[in-house]
Protein backbone atom coordinates (compact mmCIF):
# COMPACT_ATOMS: atom_id res chain seq x y z
CA UNK A 1 0.00 0.00 0.00
CA UNK A 2 3.22 2.47 0.27
CA UNK A 3 4.66 1.53 -2.23
CA UNK A 4 1.31 2.34 -4.36
CA UNK A 5 0.73 6.04 -2.07
CA UNK A 6 4.51 6.42 -3.16
CA UNK A 7 4.00 5.85 -6.91
CA UNK A 8 0.86 7.92 -6.76
CA UNK A 9 2.56 11.06 -5.40
CA UNK A 10 5.87 10.97 -7.33
CA UNK A 11 3.26 10.67 -10.66
CA UNK A 12 1.67 13.82 -9.16
CA UNK A 13 4.81 15.52 -8.67
CA UNK A 14 5.65 14.46 -12.18
CA UNK A 15 2.74 16.27 -13.95
CA UNK A 16 3.09 19.38 -11.65
CA UNK A 17 7.13 20.11 -12.21
CA UNK A 18 6.37 20.84 -15.65
CA UNK A 19 4.80 23.80 -14.58
CA UNK A 20 7.10 25.40 -11.81
CA UNK A 21 10.02 25.87 -14.17
CA UNK A 22 7.93 28.44 -16.14
CA UNK A 23 6.20 29.50 -13.44
CA UNK A 24 9.15 30.84 -11.12
CA UNK A 25 10.99 32.96 -13.88
CA UNK A 26 9.42 36.63 -14.20
CA UNK A 27 7.56 36.59 -11.25
CA UNK A 28 7.80 40.52 -10.46
CA UNK A 29 7.32 41.82 -14.05
CA UNK A 30 4.37 39.71 -14.21
CA UNK A 31 2.77 41.05 -11.02
CA UNK A 32 3.84 44.30 -11.16
CA UNK A 33 2.98 44.95 -14.81
CA UNK A 34 0.16 41.99 -15.02
CA UNK A 35 -1.62 43.49 -17.83
CA UNK A 36 1.24 43.04 -19.95
CA UNK A 37 1.09 39.21 -19.54
CA UNK A 38 -2.56 39.32 -19.89
CA UNK A 39 -2.49 39.12 -23.62
CA UNK A 40 -5.85 37.62 -24.04
CA UNK A 41 -7.63 40.45 -22.26
CA UNK A 42 -5.82 43.23 -24.70
CA UNK A 43 -2.25 43.29 -22.82
CA UNK A 44 -1.37 47.04 -21.71
CA UNK A 45 -3.23 48.79 -24.03
CA UNK A 46 -6.64 47.75 -22.19
CA UNK A 47 -4.94 49.20 -18.63
CA UNK A 48 -3.62 52.58 -20.78
CA UNK A 49 -6.77 53.47 -22.45
CA UNK A 50 -8.69 52.45 -18.91
CA UNK A 51 -5.97 54.61 -16.91
CA UNK A 52 -6.77 57.50 -19.73
CA UNK A 53 -10.65 57.34 -18.87
CA UNK A 54 -10.05 57.35 -15.05
CA UNK A 55 -7.46 60.17 -15.97
CA UNK A 56 -9.90 62.19 -17.30
CA UNK A 57 -12.86 61.72 -14.97
CA UNK A 58 -10.08 62.33 -11.57
CA UNK A 59 -8.91 65.29 -13.30
CA UNK A 60 -12.73 66.47 -13.75
CA UNK A 61 -13.09 65.36 -10.29
CA UNK A 62 -10.53 67.28 -8.92
CA UNK A 63 -11.07 70.59 -10.85
CA UNK A 64 -14.62 70.42 -9.22
CA UNK A 65 -13.24 69.64 -5.57
CA UNK A 66 -11.17 72.81 -6.13
CA UNK A 67 -14.01 74.98 -7.24
CA UNK A 68 -15.96 73.98 -4.44
CA UNK A 69 -13.91 73.87 -1.26
CA UNK A 70 -12.50 77.55 -2.96
CA UNK A 71 -16.49 78.51 -2.93
CA UNK A 72 -17.38 77.31 0.02
CA UNK A 73 -13.94 78.66 2.08
CA UNK A 74 -13.24 82.16 0.92
CA UNK A 75 -16.90 82.93 -0.59
CA UNK A 76 -19.45 81.48 1.88
CA UNK A 77 -16.99 80.68 4.70
CA UNK A 78 -19.20 77.36 5.56
CA UNK A 79 -15.76 75.10 5.05
CA UNK A 80 -12.14 75.62 6.37
CA UNK A 81 -10.20 78.50 7.37
CA UNK A 82 -10.83 81.91 5.40
CA UNK A 83 -8.07 83.35 7.13
CA UNK A 84 -5.87 80.82 5.72
CA UNK A 85 -3.80 81.87 2.35
CA UNK A 86 -5.46 80.67 -1.06
CA UNK A 87 -1.85 79.75 -1.90
CA UNK A 88 -2.36 76.50 -0.07
CA UNK A 89 -5.35 75.20 -1.57
CA UNK A 90 -3.92 75.77 -4.98
CA UNK A 91 -0.50 74.16 -4.05
CA UNK A 92 -2.75 71.64 -3.08
CA UNK A 93 -4.66 71.26 -6.49
CA UNK A 94 -1.53 71.43 -8.85
CA UNK A 95 0.40 68.76 -6.48
CA UNK A 96 -3.29 66.57 -7.07
CA UNK A 97 -3.45 67.08 -10.75
CA UNK A 98 0.78 66.36 -11.10
CA UNK A 99 0.96 63.33 -9.60
CA UNK A 100 -2.40 62.26 -11.47
CA UNK A 101 -1.13 63.22 -14.64
CA UNK A 102 2.86 62.14 -13.77
CA UNK A 103 1.69 58.15 -12.08
CA UNK A 104 2.49 56.17 -15.03
CA UNK A 105 6.32 57.69 -14.97
CA UNK A 106 6.20 57.52 -11.26
CA UNK A 107 5.08 53.81 -11.34
CA UNK A 108 7.84 52.83 -14.03
CA UNK A 109 10.30 53.96 -11.79
CA UNK A 110 9.00 52.12 -8.43
CA UNK A 111 8.36 48.79 -10.31
CA UNK A 112 12.29 49.41 -11.46
CA UNK A 113 13.15 50.01 -7.82
CA UNK A 114 11.28 47.05 -7.19
CA UNK A 115 12.63 44.68 -9.40
CA UNK A 116 16.01 45.55 -8.66
CA UNK A 117 15.94 45.16 -5.03
CA UNK A 118 13.96 41.67 -5.76
CA UNK A 119 17.47 40.58 -7.38
CA UNK A 120 19.64 41.51 -4.80
CA UNK A 121 17.70 40.02 -2.10
CA UNK A 122 17.36 36.45 -4.56
CA UNK A 123 21.21 37.07 -5.43
CA UNK A 124 22.14 37.19 -0.96
CA UNK A 125 19.51 34.49 -0.06
CA UNK A 126 21.63 32.57 -3.16
CA UNK A 127 18.23 31.54 -4.83
CA UNK A 128 18.31 30.13 -8.60
CA UNK A 129 16.21 29.07 -10.58
CA UNK A 130 17.86 26.00 -12.83
CA UNK A 131 17.10 22.97 -10.21
CA UNK A 132 16.41 19.62 -11.14
CA UNK A 133 13.04 19.01 -10.39
CA UNK A 134 12.67 15.53 -11.67
CA UNK A 135 16.32 14.74 -9.49
CA UNK A 136 14.36 16.03 -6.49
CA UNK A 137 11.38 14.10 -7.23
CA UNK A 138 13.39 11.08 -7.32
CA UNK A 139 14.79 12.26 -4.06
CA UNK A 140 11.35 12.26 -2.31
CA UNK A 141 10.02 8.56 -3.60
CA UNK A 142 13.53 7.15 -2.12
CA UNK A 143 13.21 8.77 1.04
CA UNK A 144 9.57 7.21 1.95
CA UNK A 145 6.13 8.20 2.60
CA UNK A 146 6.17 10.82 4.81
CA UNK A 147 8.47 12.79 3.05
CA UNK A 148 6.50 12.33 -0.70
CA UNK A 149 3.63 13.58 1.43
CA UNK A 150 5.48 16.64 1.93
CA UNK A 151 6.58 17.09 -0.96
CA UNK A 152 2.96 16.97 -2.40
CA UNK A 153 1.89 19.86 0.58
CA UNK A 154 5.05 21.82 -0.71
CA UNK A 155 3.91 21.61 -4.48
CA UNK A 156 0.23 22.44 -3.50
CA UNK A 157 1.22 25.55 -1.83
CA UNK A 158 3.30 26.54 -4.37
CA UNK A 159 0.42 26.87 -6.80
CA UNK A 160 -1.49 28.69 -4.00
CA UNK A 161 0.91 31.48 -3.85
CA UNK A 162 1.28 31.34 -7.33
CA UNK A 163 -2.30 32.50 -8.12
CA UNK A 164 -2.27 34.99 -5.05
CA UNK A 165 1.00 36.40 -7.02
CA UNK A 166 -1.64 36.19 -10.17
CA UNK A 167 -4.48 38.19 -7.79
CA UNK A 168 -1.48 40.51 -6.44
CA UNK A 169 -0.75 41.36 -9.89
CA UNK A 170 -4.91 42.38 -10.80
CA UNK A 171 -5.08 43.85 -7.53
CA UNK A 172 -1.62 46.24 -8.49
CA UNK A 173 -3.23 47.01 -11.62
CA UNK A 174 -6.50 48.10 -10.82
CA UNK A 175 -4.88 50.48 -7.82
CA UNK A 176 -2.80 51.44 -10.87
CA UNK A 177 -5.51 52.48 -13.11
CA UNK A 178 -7.25 54.12 -9.92
CA UNK A 179 -4.76 56.08 -9.19
CA UNK A 180 -6.16 59.74 -10.24
CA UNK A 181 -9.73 59.33 -8.55
CA UNK A 182 -7.72 58.89 -5.47
CA UNK A 183 -5.72 61.97 -6.04
CA UNK A 184 -8.70 64.07 -5.42
CA UNK A 185 -8.15 63.22 -1.90
CA UNK A 186 -5.10 65.79 -2.34
CA UNK A 187 -7.05 68.65 -1.97
CA UNK A 188 -7.87 67.42 1.63
CA UNK A 189 -5.72 68.62 4.58
CA UNK A 190 -4.95 65.22 5.78
CA UNK A 191 -4.38 63.86 2.48
CA UNK A 192 -8.18 62.35 2.87
CA UNK A 193 -8.58 58.66 1.11
CA UNK A 194 -5.05 59.08 -0.75
CA UNK A 195 -3.13 58.45 2.37
CA UNK A 196 -4.62 55.00 2.75
CA UNK A 197 -4.39 54.67 -1.10
CA UNK A 198 -0.82 54.89 -1.37
CA UNK A 199 -0.55 52.88 2.19
CA UNK A 200 -2.55 49.99 0.09
CA UNK A 201 -0.59 50.53 -2.86
CA UNK A 202 3.12 50.23 -1.57
CA UNK A 203 1.89 47.46 1.04
CA UNK A 204 1.02 45.61 -1.96
CA UNK A 205 4.12 46.38 -3.65
CA UNK A 206 6.05 45.50 -0.94
CA UNK A 207 4.22 42.09 -0.28
CA UNK A 208 5.56 40.61 -3.91
CA UNK A 209 9.42 41.32 -2.61
CA UNK A 210 8.79 39.22 0.39
CA UNK A 211 7.04 36.86 -0.76
CA UNK A 212 9.18 36.18 -3.97
CA UNK A 213 12.22 36.23 -1.12
CA UNK A 214 10.68 33.00 0.38
CA UNK A 215 8.83 31.69 -2.25
CA UNK A 216 12.74 30.93 -4.23
CA UNK A 217 14.60 30.69 -0.33
CA UNK A 218 11.85 27.77 0.37
CA UNK A 219 12.40 26.03 -2.95
CA UNK A 220 16.38 25.97 -2.52
CA UNK A 221 15.55 24.37 0.72
CA UNK A 222 12.87 21.85 -0.49
CA UNK A 223 15.83 21.24 -3.25
CA UNK A 224 18.14 20.20 -0.40
CA UNK A 225 15.22 17.85 1.21
CA UNK A 226 15.20 20.27 4.03
CA UNK A 227 11.36 19.71 3.64
CA UNK A 228 9.80 21.26 7.19
CA UNK A 229 11.76 23.98 6.22
CA UNK A 230 10.73 24.68 2.61
CA UNK A 231 7.22 24.27 4.11
CA UNK A 232 7.55 27.24 6.65
CA UNK A 233 9.06 29.68 3.63
CA UNK A 234 6.37 28.43 1.54
CA UNK A 235 3.12 29.09 4.10
CA UNK A 236 4.91 32.00 5.50
CA UNK A 237 4.74 33.56 2.13
CA UNK A 238 1.17 33.05 1.50
CA UNK A 239 0.84 34.92 4.94
CA UNK A 240 2.50 37.40 4.41
CA UNK A 241 0.04 40.32 3.34
CA UNK A 242 -1.66 39.34 7.05
CA UNK A 243 1.86 39.87 8.32
CA UNK A 244 2.17 43.04 6.53
CA UNK A 245 -1.41 44.49 7.18
CA UNK A 246 -0.59 44.21 10.93
CA UNK A 247 1.88 46.83 10.94
CA UNK A 248 1.67 48.89 7.42
CA UNK A 249 -2.06 49.63 7.47
CA UNK A 250 -3.69 51.21 10.85
CA UNK A 251 -5.12 48.41 12.92
CA UNK A 252 -7.34 51.16 14.61
CA UNK A 253 -6.77 49.07 17.62
CA UNK A 254 -8.81 45.82 18.72
CA UNK A 255 -9.62 43.37 17.59
CA UNK A 256 -13.03 41.05 16.07
CA UNK A 257 -16.45 43.23 15.89
CA UNK A 258 -14.88 46.07 17.45
CA UNK A 259 -12.03 46.36 14.58
CA UNK A 260 -14.22 45.29 11.65
CA UNK A 261 -16.55 48.32 13.34
CA UNK A 262 -13.07 50.41 12.90
CA UNK A 263 -12.50 49.70 9.24
CA UNK A 264 -16.39 49.81 8.31
CA UNK A 265 -16.59 53.59 9.65
CA UNK A 266 -13.27 54.34 8.06
CA UNK A 267 -14.34 53.35 4.65
CA UNK A 268 -17.14 55.53 5.10
CA UNK A 269 -15.37 58.53 6.12
CA UNK A 270 -13.09 57.57 2.92
CA UNK A 271 -16.50 57.70 0.50
CA UNK A 272 -17.26 60.81 1.76
CA UNK A 273 -14.34 62.49 1.62
CA UNK A 274 -13.56 61.37 -2.13
CA UNK A 275 -17.58 62.60 -2.79
CA UNK A 276 -16.87 66.11 -1.40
Amino acid sequence: MEVILVLLIVAILNGAVAFIDEMLSDLVPMTLHADQYMTGAGGGSMVDVLFEILLGFGVSLIILKFLKKGFECYVMWTDGDPDSEPVYLVTRFIQAVAVAVCFPVLYGWMADITTSLTDELLVAIGAATDYDWMAWVEGLSSAGIVTAIFGLVFVISYFMLYFQFLMRGLEIMILRIGVPVACVGLLDNDKGVFKSYMMKFFQSAFSVVVQIALCKLGVGMMMNLSVFWGIACIVLAIRTPRFLSEFMVPAGGGSGVVNNVYHSVRLVGMAKNLIK
